[in-house]
């Protein structure tokens, strides 16, 4: 994935109208300008790797994340990507709350871009990665945001796509999950697919990552070796305490 001069900015509105009597009054204008979230922010993801985005919050991670996986689209520069791509960035996202476990597999499965003759065949290792079997025939709004994110996660792995763009929703799971889930990344990447994600757990940034971006104010402060570079971003949080 080659990430090339990428900005992403959105319309923020400092006034509303409310009603129709002070539209008249300001001539049905809204006073609005510019924000721009992600702004000029260039990297290149090596294929086969793990790569992650720190940052404080409202430093533009979750907008940059969105553009990659191509919910937002850039108003500037371009991304490439090599290969098909599938995302899992909230809670929830690709179900139907009234619909069982299993009718969301499949219909989570044809979001992502599977036949129901592959999700079939792949239906007994999703539901096993995802531990949710004994629930399976429950609606899944009765499902824990834990059990939401492992169903959701373990149909978008399963999809075996060649980019896996994945936000913070790994934090909700158990300890026992976010070991799966790291070692499904390494079989993940030992096939030489790609894995971006976003965290605040920065041991765990260190622990899956090879490279990490570093954003701050939505630009790219740095690029480069996960350890390094999520040291220097602890310390320059730990230096603003002082």
């Amino acid at each position: 994935m080659i990430v090339d001069n990428v900005s992403k900015k959105f319309r923020l509105y400092k006034e509303r109208n409310q009603t129709l009597k002070s539209a008249v009054m300001r001539g049905r204008k809204t006073v609005a300008e510019d924000f721009w979230a992600v702004r000029d922010v260039s990297f290149e993801v090596p294929q086969g790797h793990t790569f992650g985005l720190i940052g404080r919050n409202g430093s533009g991670k979750s907008t940059l994340l969105k553009t990659l996986a191509r919910i937002y689209h850039p108003d500037q520069g371009s991304i490439t990507l090599n290969g098909t791509a599938a995302s899992m960035l909230e809670v929830g996202s690709g179900f139907h709350p009234e619909l069982t476990g299993r009718e969301n597999i499949y219909l989570n499965g044809s979001i992502l871009g599977l036949s129901r003759k592959q999700v079939k065949a792949k239906f007994d290792e999703i539901v096993d990665f995802s531990g949710v079997e004994k629930f399976l025939e429950q609606p899944v709004k009765n499902y824990s945001s834990g059990m939401y994110v492992r169903l959701g996660f373990s149909v978008a792995v399963h999809t075996e796509p060649d980019i896996l763009v994945v936000d913070e929703v790994l934090a909700v799971g158990d300890g026992a999950f976010r070991e799966k889930s790291r070692l499904k990344f390494l079989e993940f990447t030992g096939a030489g697919r790609t894995v971006i994600f976003v965290s605040h757990a920065l041991n765990q940034v260190k622990e899956m990552c090879d490279q990490v971006a570093w954003l701050e104010k939505g630009r790219l402060r740095e690029v480069g070796d996960a350890t390094e570079v999520t040291d220097r971003y602890e310390k320059a949080l730990a230096d603003e305490k002082e």
